[in-house]
């Protein structure tokens, strides 16, 4: 009974040792703090001098000089302890000067008082810790280092770091057991410091962390007092990213960054920097929420050094590290904004600070070039103050790029000196088509817009963004402030394509074209698109064609598309079917009507139709063009006439009996509409009455001639009946031996084609055509014949005329008697070809004589240039001779040259002897002078000149 009750005390009195212990933990704050570790049995007071007291917290500079002298005497005591000593250890910052000191003895009891910071920072093992919650929020870290004047900083330094983090988050926090703790090595460097690192699971960022060190140096051990902390209110962010500066447009220096990617709450920042000019030097150190600052008053050629770091902002946390510095300096022309990108017909302005030789310029000193070849007229410059100076460019024409640059640079000057800096205005135009049609499903609008217009700004990107409203458009369509992006894909065709499915087919959709660049962003014009107005319906169904019977129009005929539901005009578009239809076009206007009949000049020919439908008030676009229908070929009306024929007669002079040869040729499908399926040929003789002749599809017939007259007629027979309208051709022997036919002559034009030319003379018979035939003379070749109109007395045959060949011609006169006695020629007019002939070699003649002037005078304008040049190459230098002195060469022309050599013979001519020392210049008046030479004459001197 007396152990129980000594166990349960015992019990007791751990739980409230452990109960003082954790309310007792020290909490680690935002900021650096020391550990301070000495050695038992070290009284206080020797430290202290006469009259000071031992809880002073504002001690001297006699007091710090006091206790680096006993330092020396201290360390040596130290350094003798033995392993099994316990340092008594305590916390303290420079917030809190007093130490807590919590220690165990052997017997674990337990004792806390507080002394001045500074004992234990001059006799102990002193460390400098810092923990934190590492940005990404899953590592907690704990780094130490030892201070300067550790006595221990030639042993081996060995930590560890001891900790318990609860399961469950609560105010007060259940006791943790001894053997509850976790330990983990801590990383220590030869530069005696070390680092610790604890996971923190991210659901237990708000959980307490109970924590101390245990540290070996030199065999001996120090233990920390326990340490508490919750991990997200010491948050260490990372350096801020992207620390970056420049001149705005307003003229002020922006300092810009960018938050770290892993924070997930907002940070505040600390930025320091300094400004290093001429006429100004200054520092700075602003705490901002936003992720830039503005610097105002930035003057040319200053320097600016910059650092940045961040902070939670709501709430406690720890200063992250600073960014690396970074160093701006502004050149001595400062134009903001640098560069501007604007589209046409804007009005834009550009600000200038000029510096020289470390002088502000007057602003009304500026002037402003554009190009450096383009002075920009004083009506656009302006005054800002003294120093700054503003031009103004109103209502800008695109820019056109000159070779790689794709901007106007320009230039702000002092006067006539300008700075090689140079700010940069882009100019595009932006007026980018964008057009939409519905799909005749009512399903799916597509919207196409190509950028071929527009200049292309290297770096910049382009989007569709549209905004959709309730109902219909507005009538002046506005770029919405509330936008959503569009998908839009390249075609192959060069044109962006994109899709809006599913559509409100009332609603009205406004869309523009954003382009995004670095130095901004432009917007091209709204448009807005209903789209129940821009619907292509589907192409008519079921089309079909043909020429109808009798009537002989081509009828086409087609179904109406289901969607849209408004009334439609129809378009067709018809043509011969070929490799290339030459397509004519008719329009439907009648909503109801479902056929079309339209006349055509070819009733026999295969026609394509096809057939388009668009709204008939005008909205949207013509649909696509149906699969094309075909006509076929079909009789349509009975043969308009019945073929041409003529006859071949062979008489038998023993049987008094002639047969007669006819032969036509088939008639072409516009006469006979459009097939012949039989000829027929029809006899009249006064004798026998009149019968009829099948003959199929032959294209001759032959039969016995014996009465006096005898006349045939061939009528072409189809589906739908014999030809009405039929030539006749009577033979008659009276009217066989009827000359009227007085002349008849052939001349051959060229190999193709010979003119056939006659005289008549005159008849009482009616003249109704002539009948020409044509054969080669010496060969069993078949005649060739042609029909001649009645009116006309000369004719061209064409056909493949062999010159070395003879052929007969035969001219046939038809009356409506019969057909009359013949005129025969068996070759080409004589006095024709003799003419031709003549007149080629005529031909040749000329040609040869033309081409011998042509030659002549060319040979002549050569050699008058050469003998010209030569002449003057000799004329006397008037440098020279005396007697040139003041006389005008350039009016003197040629008339002839002769050499006088006193004492010489006489040469022959163009020959000059190497004496020749002159020449006689002979002048319109006759009068010769004596031209003495430096040098000998050459042979080009034989001429003689004169004055004009």
């Amino acid at each position: 009974m007396t152990c129980q009750k000594f166990c349960v005390a015992l019990l007791h009195w751990e739980f409230i040792y452990l109960t003082t212990a954790f309310n007792l933990a020290y909490p680690i704050t935002p900021w650096r703090f020391k550990l301070s570790c000495m050695p038992p049995n070290t009284t206080y007071d020797f430290l202290l001098p006469t009259g000071i007291s031992r809880n002073t917290s504002n001690l001297n500079e006699h007091y710090e000089a006091v206790v680096e002298a006993k330092l020396n005497s201290s360390s040596t005591y130290i350094s003798n302890l033995s392993s099994k000593t316990t340092f008594h250890c305590c916390f303290w910052s420079k917030e809190d000067k007093n130490c807590s000191v919590h220690a165990d003895n052997m017997e674990g009891k337990a004792f806390v008082s507080t002394v001045n910071s500074l004992v234990f920072q001059q006799i102990g093992a002193n460390w400098n810790i810092q923990c934190w919650m590492k940005e990404d929020l899953k590592l907690f870290i704990c780094y130490m280092e030892s201070l300067f004047k550790n006595p221990f900083k030639t042993y081996d330094l060995k930590v560890h770091l001891l900790y318990v983090l609860p399961e469950v988050l609560e105010e007060s926090p259940p006791v943790p057991q001894k053997g509850s703790f976790q330990i983990v090595p801590c990383n220590c460097s030869v530069h005696d410091s070390c680092e610790c690192h604890v996971p923190v699971p991210t659901a237990k960022l708000n959980h307490t962390l109970l924590m101390y060190l245990k540290i070996t140096l030199g065999g001996i051990n120090f233990q920390s007092p326990l340490m508490s902390v919750q991990p997200i209110n010491v948050v260490k962010p990372d350096p801020p990213l992207g620390l970056h500066m420049e001149i705005t447009d307003t003229g002020n220096l922006k300092i810009s960054w960018s938050s770290p990617t892993l924070v997930p709450f907002q940070l505040q920042y600390q930025v320091r920097y300094s400004e290093n000019s001429s006429t100004n030097v200054r520092k700075a150190n602003e705490i901002v929420s936003a992720t830039s600052l503005l610097i105002d008053s930035v003057l040319p050629g200053s320097s600016y050094e910059v650092q940045v770091r961040g902070k939670k902002l709501d709430g406690p946390g720890i200063w992250g590290d600073w960014s690396t510095p970074l160093i701006f300096i502004t050149q001595d022309v400062i134009y903001f904004p640098p560069k501007i990108l604007t589209s046409v017909g804007s009005n834009v302005s550009f600000h200038c600070i000029y510096k020289s030789e470390n002088k502000i310029v007057s602003s009304k000193k500026i002037v402003w070039w554009l190009n450096l070849a383009e002075k920009i007229p004083q009506s656009q410059y302006n005054m800002v103050g003294d120093r700054v100076s503003k031009v103004t460019f109103p209502n800008l024409n695109a820019t056109k790029p000159r070779g790689k640059f794709t901007y106007d640079a320009v230039y702000c000057c002092k006067e006539q000196e300008c700075h090689h800096r140079y700010a940069e205005l882009y100019v595009i135009d932006v007026n980018i088509n964008i057009s939409c049609e519905t799909d005749g499903y009512l399903t799916k609008m597509t919207c196409r817009w190509s950028t071929n217009a527009i200049q292309s700004l290297e770096g910049s990107t382009l989007q569709l963004r549209y905004h959709r409203s309730s109902l219909y458009c507005s009538d002046v369509p506005s770029i919405h402030p509330i936008s959503e992006p569009k998908d839009c894909h390249l075609q192959r065709d060069g044109f962006y394509e994109c899709i809006f499915q599913p559509i409100f087919l009332l609603s009205g959709y406004t869309m523009w074209i954003k382009i995004n660049h670095s130095l901004g962003s432009l917007d091209s014009s709204p448009t807005c698109v209903v789209p129940d107005s821009v619907v292509k319906p589907l192409p008519p169904s079921s089309v079909k064609a043909e020429i109808t019977v009798k009537i002989g129009l081509l009828k086409i005929s087609w179904e109406k598309p289901v969607f849209p539901e408004n009334n439609l005009k129809f378009q067709i578009r018809y043509g011969l079917n070929g490799k290339e239809v030459q397509w004519k076009m008719y329009e439907v206007y009648d909503a109801k009507s479902k056929s079309a009949s339209v006349p055509v000049p070819e009733l026999c020919a295969v026609y394509a139709v096809q057939v388009r439908c668009k709204r008939l008030d005008g909205l949207g676009y013509w649909s696509n063009w149906s699969s094309p229908a075909y006509t076929v070929v079909m009789d349509i009306k009975v043969p308009t006439r019945g073929p041409e024929f003529w006859r071949i007669i062979d008489e038998d002079t023993s049987r008094k009996e002639r047969n007669v040869t006819l032969l036509w040729k088939p008639l072409m499908k516009n006469d006979s509409l459009c097939s012949v399926r039989k000829y027929v040929v029809k006899h009249h003789t006064s004798r026998n009455g009149t019968w009829s002749e099948d003959v199929g599809n032959h294209t001759k017939f032959t039969f016995l001639w014996t009465e006096q007259a005898h006349s045939v007629t061939v009528l072409a027979v189809n589906s739908i009946g014999a030809s009405s309208v039929n030539f006749n051709l009577t033979f008659s022997w009276p009217m066989s031996k009827v000359n009227t036919v007085q002349s008849l002559s052939a001349y051959p034009l060229n190999s193709t084609c010979v003119l056939l030319s006659w005289t008549l003379t005159p008849s009482d018979y009616y003249l109704t055509y002539f009948i020409t035939e044509w054969k080669i003379l010496n060969e069993d070749s078949e005649s060739k014949w042609l029909r001649i109109p009645p009116s006309v007395k000369k004719y061209y045959i064409h056909d493949h005329f062999i010159p070395i060949e003879k052929y007969q011609f035969s001219l046939y006169p038809v009356f409506m008697e019969g057909v009359g006695k013949p005129k025969t020629i068996n070759s080409f007019t004589q006095d024709d070809i003799e003419k031709h002939q003549n007149d080629a070699g005529l031909y040749v003649i000329l040609l040869i004589i033309i081409s011998s002037s042509i030659l002549l005078l060319g040979m002549l304008l050569i050699s008058h240039q050469r003998m010209k040049k030569l002449f003057w190459e000799d004329v006397p230098n008037p440098k020279n001779c005396s007697w040139a002195q003041g006389l005008n060469f350039q009016k003197i022309t040629f008339v002839f040259l002769t050499i006088i050599c006193y004492g010489q013979p006489r040469w022959p001519s163009g020959l000059v002897p190497p004496s020749a020392r002159g020449v006689i210049l002979e002048t319109r008046d006759r009068v010769p002078h004596w031209a003495p030479c430096t040098e000998p004459a050459s042979p080009s001197a034989f001429h003689s000149v004169m004055n004009k």
